[in-house]
């Protein structure tokens, strides 16, 4: 007897380095190349994250196909914490009703975390447009005969779902015309070719500050901090119009509830952290850490408003 306990113990302590074992490293899956937007928050906590969780944090950019490549990475990667994926809300509340078939599924193959960071659009035009704010772009535009050209970062996006609502909301006549991207929408935008462009705030602060462009209004129920004077659509009397094009941190599905409370709780530390939240918010994004069954409520309900849209003016991903 006393020789088969003795075995049992010397198994126990053998296993229980590998049972209680955590990751050296974790590697956080960007779904967008580096130096973009979603990078350059990732990066920004990257380092502190590291700290609260005791262990190096890499970050490992996956663009493309919308996200898709970054999210098959995550989901097949081991649940312990050791891999996760950092996106916005595009991959994550809205490709699900521009795809008709998606190599992942939100509920089936992830576990949210945290949402990271809230970035509302803000609607700008050219230091030449003669509009002042939102209300006197949309009255400008119903005196034209042509529709208003109006750029985006692509069909789908959060920008160019912010035009759909725009137009639903005021009756006002716009053009969609989507870009690859930001930049070369913004590009136009200085040169004449469209009027009006709908982006997330830390991609327009520095043209906003340069004063190569001027904003008309924020899409959000509340001001921007890093923008105090400029008034949202709704105070503008523009009322619907309420995108966030928001970042979260999302985990395999499977992952120990044990090792989301940790992660949950580290990330919330490093947001906690005066030096990451300065630079985010000098950046023009706001801090917005959640519960796991807060992100979880947020996707749903994001999920549920897009597909709305999306089915009623029938767009299609190019």
């Amino acid at each position: 007897m006393i020789k088969h306990i003795l075995l049992a113990a010397a198994l126990a302590v053998t296993l229980a380095p590998a049972v209680n074992a955590q990751p050296k490293t974790t590697r956080i899956v960007v779904s967008f190349t580096s130096g973009g937007p979603v990078d350059s928050v990732a990066r920004t906590l990257s380092e502190q994250l590291g700290k609260e969780l005791g262990r190096t944090v890499i970050i490992d950019n996956k663009p493309g196909a919308n996200g898709a490549i970054g999210a098959v990475d995550v989901m097949k990667s081991a649940p312990d914490g050791s891999t996760l994926w950092f996106t916005s809300v595009g991959a994550a509340a809205i490709n699900s009703s521009l795809y008709e078939k998606l190599p992942y599924d939100m509920q089936r193959d992830f576990a949210p975390v945290s949402l990271v960071v809230n970035n509302v659009e803000l609607l700008v035009t050219q230091q030449s447009n003669p509009a002042k704010d939102a209300a006197e772009f949309v009255a400008a535009t119903k005196k034209r005969s042509d529709p208003t050209a109006m750029g985006s970062s692509g069909t789908g996006s959060i920008p160019h779902l912010a035009i759909e609502q725009l137009s639903d909301s005021t009756g006002a006549k716009l053009l969609h015309v989507p870009y690859k991207g930001a930049a070369p929408a913004i590009t136009d935008l200085m040169g004449g070719q469209i009027s009006g462009f709908f982006g997330d705030v830390p991609g327009l602060l520095g043209h906003l500050q340069g004063g190569r462009l001027k904003a008309l209004g924020v899409a959000s129920s509340k001001r921007h901090p890093s923008l105090p004077d400029v008034k949202t659509l709704e105070e503008q009397g523009i009322k619907g119009v309420d995108t966030n094009n928001w970042y979260a941190l999302y985990a395999p599905a499977k992952t120990p509830p044990e090792v989301i409370e940790a992660l949950n709780k580290a990330l919330r530390n490093t947001l906690a952290n005066a030096g990451v939240r300065d630079k985010l918010l000098k950046a023009g994004t706001e801090p917005a850490p959640s519960t796991p069954q807060e992100l979880a409520a947020i996707q749903k309900r994001d999920t549920e408003k897009w597909a709305k849209l999306i089915r009623a003016k029938n767009i299609k991903a190019d």
